[in-house]
């Protein structure tokens, strides 16, 4: 079974592109992120036509989140039981926002996840995005405990990038997020409890990437960041057999800033 993860920044501007990619590829699980959709605007045909099952969920013009699967698509669950959401009216109850779908795709149980970005490190953003990591965290926590033999895939955009290597220059990330202390101990807090990342040992830094800003030239310029993760709990690590992040999507005219991250399991 081949899984992959990708922020696409915009499904109906890339439809093309993805459909394509996933027939090249051969994929059989495509998490993405960043969908930007309402789910009556998703081009659920598209997928469909090939062979493929689709959940979405999209509120807005932003974020959302999607999988789709042609090994099956099971007890699709929007949202973590806990996911907390945001506002930036204090006077407002927040609002929960589309950052995360589960699904069950050939036995393994897949969550396609957005991780808030935090923007600021004294915005209210950053302290949502800290909450929302320890509340998926606990969940987590249980899913793992529950039953040990599940396979379980948390991919997606984590907008963490957990060491040094994971960027082009440390220095200039200081005093910002994605890799303040705080953000690195939520991340370090899933490996901790039992999950794996599956992928570095197949695709060792430094200088590998699966984001590339799309200002300043920083593709060309080889100046990306490492903030898309496969986690997988212990029975699923224990299948991965390969995996790679597919730098090639990120060339082109209308790619995504983020490149697909693509992780081969033994059946």
């Amino acid at each position: 079974m081949r899984l992959a993860t990708w922020n696409v920044n915009s499904v109906r501007a890339r439809t093309d592109r993805i459909v394509d990619w996933l027939q090249r590829t051969e994929t059989d699980v495509l998490a993405m992120q960043e969908t930007k959709c309402k789910d009556e605007q998703f081009p659920y045909g598209r997928f469909e036509e090939l062979g493929y099952q689709v959940a979405h969920v999209g509120l807005s013009q932003w974020n959302g989140v999607a999988i789709v699967s042609r090994v099956g698509l099971d007890d699709v669950q929007i949202g973590f039981d806990d996911q907390p959401g945001f506002t930036k009216d204090p006077d407002a109850a927040p609002a929960q926002e589309a950052r995360a779908i589960g699904a069950t795709c050939g036995g393994v149980r897949v969550w396609s996840l957005y991780v808030p970005n935090g923007r600021e490190l004294e915005d209210p953003h950053y302290t949502y995005k800290l909450d929302w990591l320890a509340k998926l965290r606990a969940d987590a926590q249980g899913w793992l405990h529950a039953d040990p033999q599940t396979p379980i895939a948390l991919v997606g955009d984590w907008n963490i990038a957990p060491t040094d290597e994971d960027v082009w220059d440390p220095a200039f990330f200081e005093g910002k997020t994605h890799t303040s202390r705080p953000e690195r101990e939520a991340f370090s807090a899933f490996v901790d409890g039992g999950f794996t990342d599956v992928v570095r040992p197949h695709a060792p830094g430094p200088g590998v990437y699966t984001y590339w800003d799309y200002t300043q030239l920083r593709f060309p310029k080889k100046q990306g960041m490492r903030i898309d993760f496969v986690l997988g709990s212990p029975a699923l690590a224990a299948r991965v057999r390969g995996a790679e992040i597919d730098r090639n999507e990120r060339k082109g005219k209308g790619a995504s800033d983020h490149a697909p991250v693509v992780v081969d399991l033994t059946d």
